[in-house]
């Protein structure tokens, strides 16, 4: 089974898992673990765990509290927030070091002069696009991001706002377009979990829980995932829509199906190897295992832990 980028809006359907005994020989690189917003170092134990007893995969979480993120809020003193043009830096210089000594600690796990893989969670896959710019990705082989919003919403739409303040519009404009080479490779999953609706009228036609392909908005690479049959119904009720309205705020549209908080398509990103995993929640927290699990949990990781062994 080939997991390299398929033509333009063209699907692979990805319907077994590759076992990490037969995937690679040499010793599994390192990763490095960066926490979503809001979330906290702890939230990734399990995940860390299974990473190290299952696949051998040794890994560190960039060391972070719930408190730290409070101190974005120096970016309420930047003229540039109120104006939607935020820069990163000096306002995610706190995160952006976390990390780089994360993957300093993560390099003393290397038996030789190896390589590492950096897994965003969320926002953390963005804030490790910016790394990668800021501070080189020379010992980077692989970015792997979970749910991360990856684009800014379309600007001038009535009642939205970027939440970002103009830092994923910086993200795109000045980061480096994503790869994917036998050098570097971008892996970008989405997961679909509940699709939205609009908070007010009848959302669109929902006799089919799999989005065609040809409706994607962009021309990235995509394989659909039909291997987890859990994906909640789109008939729309106050759930759905107030999903839906969390949705409107990241990629503009309320009716589109996401993890719960970041809508499929803005959880892809053009040049990368985009996957879409049914029935995937988006956080650590207040996820379960068995009826609501999100990208860490035992079996959807082992949809995706192969790429660390390769």
């Amino acid at each position: 089974m080939s997991l390299l980028p398929t033509p333009p809006h063209s699907t692979l359907t990805v319907t077994s898992t590759i076992p990490a005994s037969t995937t690679s020989l040499a010793a599994p690189r390192p990763a490095v673990i960066l926490p979503g917003l809001g979330n906290n170092t702890g939230d990734y134990k399990d995940l860390v765990s299974t990473l190290r007893e299952v696949y051998g995969v040794p890994s560190v979480v960039t060391k972070v509290s719930r408190v730290d993120w409070l101190r974005n809020a120096a970016g309420l003193l930047d003229p540039n927030y109120w104006r939607g043009t935020l820069r990163p830096r000096p306002v995610l210089d706190w995160y952006l070091e976390r990390v780089d000594e994360a993957v300093a600690e993560a390099k003393q796990l290397l038996a030789d002069d190896g390589k590492i893989s950096l897994i965003g969670h969320s926002a953390g896959g963005w804030l490790a696009r910016l790394y990668l710019e800021e501070f080189g990705a020379s010992n980077i082989s692989l970015l792997l991001t979970l749910g991360s919003p990856h684009s800014a919403p379309p600007k001038g739409l009535p009642g939205v706002i970027d939440q970002t303040r103009g830092l994923l519009d910086y993200v795109d404009k000045n980061c480096a377009p994503a790869v994917y080479t036998p050098e570097l490779k971008y892996i970008c999953f989405a997961g679909r979990y509940i699709r939205g609706a609009r908070l007010v009228g009848n959302s669109k036609d929902t006799s089919n829980n799999l989005n065609p392909v040809d409706e994607e908005p962009n021309d990235s690479e995509l394989i659909k995932d039909n291997g987890n049959k859990k994906s909640l119904s789109a008939t729309p009720n106050l759930r759905a829509r107030f999903i839906g309205q969390g949705y409107k705020q990241v990629c503009g549209e309320a009716d589109v199906w996401g993890d719960g908080v970041v809508p499929e398509v803005s959880a892809h990103l053009e040049g990368a190897l985009n996957i879409s995993l049914d029935g995937v929640y988006h956080s650590p927290v207040g996820s379960d295992d068995t009826t609501r699990p999100w990208y860490g949990s035992p079996s959807v990781l082992e949809k995706w832990a192969h790429h660390l062994l390769t």
